[in-house]
């Protein structure tokens, strides 16, 4: 037997691992609402997988097990640290969803949306991953029981409440995506040239603009409601930004249209991302905790950026 021989089984291993990770990454993500935690997930599951002695009669099935019950027990240890988290906490934004399914693209960009991720986290980490795997990936539910360690009927019992929760706090009419990129469009020029009446027009009667800075980047202190208030707000912040050479980059965010806000040297500082339906933009998600950027780019110093804003407003 060769070196090439002993490394045969490994290789095999390796590019069956690689056709399935954007969908092992997408679901761990979704269960998650962590980019970090969803890689470490994905991570764990070919570690798992390349040392296993098993050989599945469904790999997919397989890995999909695996990185959702390591995905259940990072979740569990997650909540207790997001119940002490500093101000709101908001999922970490994705740049783009790797699994593609063309027939299902609106529904999986939905999935992903900040709203969507927001009303999963009223969810118990078993109906999460529940409603995840059938309600977005379409699993059977027998693939789903072994997955989650439940019989098939207790499955079934907390996909019916999951849906339940989701159902509830989903907005009746949702934009369709011409609408979003054109709202959008209007909205990212109006905020761009301080324009107040402008941003009015494209904001709802009870929008709101909420931050997730953690204590380790400005953030809103509390959301920030209402037309005029938010308007004036925006009116005032991002052209300070600009003052200073920064500069407010659109790009879609969690299947939403969204932008990248970074510093005079190009270093990530926040992200916003929309919430748009009824004609209007509904809520102004910010996230600018340093912890939940990295992936997004080099990340800048939030607090330089914010005192050199405020020097060059007076």
């Amino acid at each position: 037997m060769n070196d090439s021989d002993l490394a045969a089984p490994g290789a095999d291993r390796a590019q069956e691992f690689e056709r399935f990770r954007p969908l092992l990454f997408s679901i761990a993500y979704r269960i998650l609402g962590s980019v970090d935690d969803a890689e470490d997930a994905v991570q764990e599951t070919w570690l798992r997988y390349l040392t296993s002695d098993v050989e599945p009669v469904s790999v997919q099935a397989y890995l999909s097990t695996v990185v959702t019950r390591i995905a259940i027990d990072v979740l569990r240890s997650a909540r207790v640290r997001r119940e002490s988290y500093v101000g709101e906490w908001f999922p970490e934004p994705l740049l783009q969803d790797p699994y593609e399914d063309p027939e299902r693209s609106a529904e999986l960009a939905d999935s992903i949306s900040m709203s969507a991720l927001l009303m999963l986290e009223r969810l118990s980490p078993l109906e999460r991953a529940v409603f995840v795997l059938r309600d977005v990936f379409a699993f059977e539910f027998p693939e789903i029981a072994d997955a989650v360690g439940r019989s098939e009927a207790a499955c079934r019992q907390l996909a019916v409440r999951a849906r339940r929760h989701m159902s509830d706090g989903r907005p009746r009419y949702a934009a369709g995506r011409r609408e979003r990129e054109e709202l959008a469009g209007r909205f990212f020029d109006a905020l761009c040239g301080g324009d107040v009446d402008a941003l009015r027009e494209v904001l709802a009667a009870d929008v709101q603009a909420v931050g997730d800075g953690g204590g380790k980047a400005p953030a809103f202190a509390r959301a920030v409601t209402g037309v005029d208030n938010v308007a004036r707000v925006l009116a005032v912040t991002v052209p300070a930004l600009l003052a200073i050479g920064g500069t407010v980059e659109p790009h879609e965010l969690n299947g939403q249209p969204g932008a990248i806000l970074r510093d005079r040297d190009g270093k990530v500082v926040n992200t916003i991302t929309l919430d748009i339906r009824d004609g209007h933009v509904h809520t102004i998600w910010a996230v600018s905790n340093p912890d939940k950027l990295r992936h997004v780019g080099p990340v800048g110093d939030g607090w330089e950026v914010a005192r050199a804003m405020r020097q060059a407003s007076r």
